[in-house]
């Protein structure tokens, strides 16, 4: 029997990739980080925050991502949004995810190439 550390680890490794492009799609519209991590939890995406936060700080320095500071509310919140170039990276990345699956689909099918 496969131990449950073995199977967290390769969830988490499976899952990781996954995020971003999760993140990319739920920030179409604008959001931020709080209310994404419920979100994406929502929708059968639990990331820690100790997770999302740098993912989205990296995405943001690589351009995927713009974001603004909303302060007319009592509490300061910092809003997030999937840029043109993020768009971009999202369809390649939507791409090669539905090949993925095509391909696991074959192979759980049995399907020869």
């Amino acid at each position: 029997m496969v131990s449950d550390e073995i199977l967290r680890t390769h969830l988490q490794e499976l899952r990781r990739g996954t995020v971003v492009v999760a993140s990319l799609v739920a920030l179409r519209r604008p959001d931020y980080g709080y209310a994404l991590l419920q979100r994406l939890s929502a929708h059968g995406f639990p990331v820690d925050a100790n997770t999302l936060y740098p993912l989205l700080r990296r995405l943001e320095e690589q351009g995927l991502l713009t974001s603004e500071w909303n302060t007319e509310e009592s509490r300061p919140r910092k809003f997030y949004r999937t840029s043109e170039e993020g768009e971009s990276v999202l369809s390649r990345l939507l791409d090669d995810l539905s090949t993925v699956q095509t391909s696991l689909t074959g192979l759980i099918e049995g399907a020869d190439r």
